[in-house]
């Protein structure tokens, strides 16, 4: 989500830095990018070593309190996004969204929306373990198979923006579109790597899968960071 659909990380390094001069530390743009992608649990951790003295839970509600105030002042779309968010729907594709933000700012976005694009929603709070393990993704797949009993691992192409969540995606066995944003991601043969949304399309995801027949794509899941 952030990053993929949405160009919330702007939002979350702000409400990071905020936080940390609030108590007397500094944050630099070194540090937020190592949060870029990552779990909350663990941008709280090392926004702790920065010298933040709140809990973990508190600084994960305080960050997502400050990110979702943004996101209600103006929903930053990342190009391509919402475009192929209609095609797919208008397609039948069923979609799931797999973020590492928490249930009520994914809720926000995703209720910004004109239709009711993603039918499964997996956040960081619903996951022991967060990107880059694939558990997100495992989960998303697993509950689209409730439905859809034949659907498998290899009906599934997921879009990723960060390290973590191209990561995560891959170790799940998905198909994976990497398009970075804030972090450069190196190409490499494990994933397909766009520049942008802008222009692409269900054919050109359709024709990632390793399936016998690539028209029998059922799935497509979205993350970013927090994924």
């Amino acid at each position: 989500m952030d990053g993929t659909i949405v160009d919330t990380e702007p939002y979350w390094i702000a409400a990071e830095r905020a936080l940390v001069e609030a108590h007397g530390g500094t944050w630099s743009h070194d540090q937020a990018m190592q949060l870029v992608g990552q779990s909350l649990t663990f941008s709280a951790g090392l926004l702790q070593q920065a010298g933040v003295e709140l809990e973990i839970r508190e600084i994960i509600d305080t960050l997502t309190a400050r990110v979702i105030s943004s996101v209600r002042q103006q929903v930053p779309w990342r190009p391509g996004a919402r475009e192929l968010l209609e095609e797919l729907h208008q397609a039948g594709v069923r979609c799931a969204l797999v973020t590492m933000s928490e249930g009520p700012l994914a809720r926000e976005v995703v209720a910004s929306l004109p239709r009711p694009y993603f039918e499964v929603l997996v956040t960081g709070d619903t996951v022991s373990q967060g990107k880059p393990h694939p558990e997100a993704y495992l989960t998303a797949v697993e509950l689209l198979q409730e439905t859809d009993p034949d659907l498998a691992i290899q009906h599934c192409v997921a879009l990723e923006d960060s390290v973590p969540g191209v990561a995560a995606a891959v170790a799940s066995g998905v198909a994976t579109v990497a398009v970075p944003h804030i972090v450069p991601l190196p190409d490499h043969g494990s994933y397909a790597l766009w520049d942008s949304l802008s222009g692409r399309g269900l054919a050109e995801l359709e024709a990632l899968l390793a399936g016998p027949d690539p028209a029998d794509a059922a799935a497509a899941s979205w993350g970013g960071p927090r994924g």
